[in-house]
């Protein structure tokens, strides 16, 4: 691996979260990383449960209580315990009522501030108006809202009353909305009549009319009014967002509900025909993200965390469990590149936010445009950095250490499955270029080769071989659980496989080089696109780029086609740079990886998160209609697939 960019301090393990709870719960592995992560996963009962005592989550349960059954899936956790994961988050777990514990910056209207205090009160007011409208456990509320504070409570009102939550970000187009919604039938709408994003106004009344329209399981709508000069009547025969949150002496109470009771409903890419709706429950996300985001991240009262984020990607949900750890929670609504790509950068200073994460391509953005953050803004409040939605590559984190500072790094990989990092960071631990520096504790993931064979040092498919809480508690509607089972335990039986391809080194750091669905397999040679991205995209030529393998059916080599987005707005690359992109390709990759074709587009096809469609773009060039190939309500850009579905009628005629 690459020596450390940043180096834990001597004291580490008498200074953090992490290093206080191995001495009450496994003394023996302070200062040892690898024996605690090693217990974590030998023996999941005790360790969870430690987490649980820890952070005093609930009653104390026996560890004989914690799991039960022996096989994946079909395992329970902390079986006939009751939570709600509202109670914990605004039990203020270290923060007083008086401290800030919401920020809010926007786009749209001026940033606020709330209270813990606040916090709980709005959350009160919002929980009884809607049980005026009739929600109550069980039921689905639908949120059609950015990443704003009113958001936030609604949420926590949502789980306190043991209801269901689903978040679509208002840029989501109509389709996919329905997508999602439909599958899970919500009784009641939460949405905004527009946002401003950068300098532009964009209203979603009519795509709010449309969503109406068709999901008939709606008994009312609520109404925030949030984009600038938006008509009164933009979303008509909703209530109010004053109504909602109207005065009341209803106090603020927290429903019972067992420890995997469905708390939110995420939602797959949806890239590859309707998104899985997936269930996650109150107790498991409760246990995780309050050890994510205490241990690993080392956050707790004091601390303001910041991760930008919409509503439509798990981050958002993370990102709101700081205030597990008594973390303040820092919200920014708007295009982050408007006017420039130092607006986050300067929020992050004007917050005095301490822990600042990003999407792995902005951050590549940010180094790409020669931003110099640390130079042009205060960002002495910063103790860490956060990185995920895609690998990171080493330019990234060189970047990242010559113009923010030399801090840890939290290079995470998970995702929307597990709704939060399996692999990341540890404060105890360096930060190595162009890795991951850890598997988390309580994660037992392994590189296997196709006969589930474990491998060290070798490239394998990522797999999770012992049970973690935050687990789905299955898929909505999937009621004898075989969709779930064929997703993750079909390739593996009893084994969770999640469609990365990873190399875990002998000192623990790991790297993820891509999907093990875009691989690129040439003549027995594989490589993760990661590989590719991290050369290609380090050429001044190129801005982003693609890279696509057409297996030949008859054994043969295939053939190869890399698309790139040429830098500065050209509409083409030229002939000495094409060259010298298969040379570099050539040299540091392997001769077997040198691309038939280097073609340019405008853009590169990415999904409202972030993440590049290379299975949905190979599976139209093979010949998969696009409509079934890719949701075109789940991409940033639905014309960015154009170039693609043109080459791919070429190639047919």
């Amino acid at each position: 691996m690459t020596s450390a960019l940043w180096q834990p301090p001597a004291d580490a393990w008498d200074t953090t979260r992490l290093g206080d709870f191995a001495r009450r719960h496994r003394p023996e592995a302070v200062g040892n990383y690898a024996a605690l992560w090693q217990w974590s996963v030998d023996e999941p009962a005790a360790f969870w449960r430690a987490v649980w005592t820890e952070f005093e989550l609930g009653p104390d349960v026996p560890v004989d209580r914690v799991l039960a059954g022996d096989t994946m899936p079909g395992m329970r956790w902390f079986d006939g315990v009751k939570v709600n994961y509202a109670e914990r988050a605004l039990a203020g777990n270290g923060l007083a009522d008086d401290d800030v514990a919401i920020i809010c910056g926007s786009q749209s209207r001026d940033g606020c501030t709330l209270t813990l205090a606040q916090l709980r009160d709005q959350v009160r007011r919002a929980a009884a108006g809607m049980r005026r409208l009739g929600v109550g456990p069980g039921d689905r509320v639908a949120a059609f809202l950015p990443n704003i504070d009113e958001t936030l409570v609604a949420f926590l009102a949502t789980a306190s009353i043991g209801a269901i939550w689903s978040s679509c970000a208002p840029e989501f187009g109509v389709r996919a909305v329905l997508d999602r919604w439909s599958q899970v039938e919500p009784t009641v709408l939460l949405t905004v009549d527009g946002y401003r994003y950068g300098a532009k106004d964009i209203s979603v009344a009519e795509a709010v009319a449309d969503i109406r329209a068709e999901l008939t399981s709606l008994s009312a709508t609520v109404r925030l009014s949030y984009l600038p000069g938006a008509p009164t009547d933009a979303v008509p025969d909703a209530v109010g967002w004053d109504e909602l949150l109207a005065p009341t002496d209803d106090e603020l109470t927290f429903e019972p509900v067992p420890f995997d009771h469905p708390l939110y409903i995420l939602y797959s890419s949806g890239t590859t025909g309707l998104p899985k709706p997936i269930v996650h429950g109150h107790g498991g996300i409760l246990l995780e993200h309050t050890k994510q985001i205490a241990l690993h991240m080392n956050l707790g009262p004091g601390d303001r965390l910041f991760w930008f984020s919409t509503t439509g990607w798990m981050m958002w949900n993370f990102v709101v469990s700081g205030l597990l750890a008594g973390s303040a929670v820092v919200l920014y609504d708007g295009n982050p590149g408007a006017p420039d790509l130092n607006t986050l950068w300067s929020f992050v200073a004007d917050t005095s936010s301490t822990f600042a994460g990003f999407s792995a391509p902005f951050i590549m953005a940010c180094r790409d445009a020669g931003l110099r953050p640390a130079a042009d803004h205060d960002l002495s409040a910063v103790t860490g950095i956060g990185s995920t939605g895609a690998p990171l590559a080493p330019a990234g984190f060189d970047w990242l250490a010559a113009e923010v500072g030399l801090l840890p790094v939290a290079n995470i990989s998970g995702g929307t499955d597990v709704c939060s990092g399996f692999l990341g960071s540890a404060p105890v631990l360096p930060t190595i270029s162009g890795a991951l520096s850890c598997r988390q504790l309580g994660w037992d993931i392994q590189a296997f080769d196709p006969a589930g064979n474990p491998l060290q040092g070798q490239e394998g498919e990522l797999v999770i071989t012992t049970p973690a809480p935050s687990m789905p508690v299955g898929f909505w509607g999937d009621d004898d659980g075989a969709r779930y089972t064929d997703t993750y335990f079909a390739t593996y039986p009893g084994v969770w496989h999640h469609g990365d391809w990873i190399t875990i080194a002998a000192d623990g750091t790991c790297v993820i080089s891509g999907r093990s669905d875009a691989t690129l397999n040439r003549g027995g040679v594989r490589l993760g696109t990661a590989d590719f991205y991290a050369i290609v995209e380090a050429d001044t030529a190129v801005d982003d780029s693609l890279v696509i393998h057409l297996e030949d059916p008859e054994g043969g080599m295939g053939e190869l086609l890399l698309f790139v987005v040429p830098a500065a707005g050209a509409a083409d690359i030229d002939d000495e740079a094409r060259t010298r992109l298969a040379s570099t390709i050539r040299s540091e990759l392997s001769p077997r990886h040198t691309p038939d074709r280097i073609e340019a587009v405008a853009a590169v096809p990415r999904t409202l998160s972030g993440k590049k469609l290379e299975v949905p773009v190979k599976r139209i060039l093979q010949g998969v209609a696009p409509e079934v190939a890719a949701s075109s309500g789940s991409l940033a850009d639905p014309t960015a697939l154009d170039p693609f579905i043109a080459i791919a009628a070429d190639r047919k005629a």
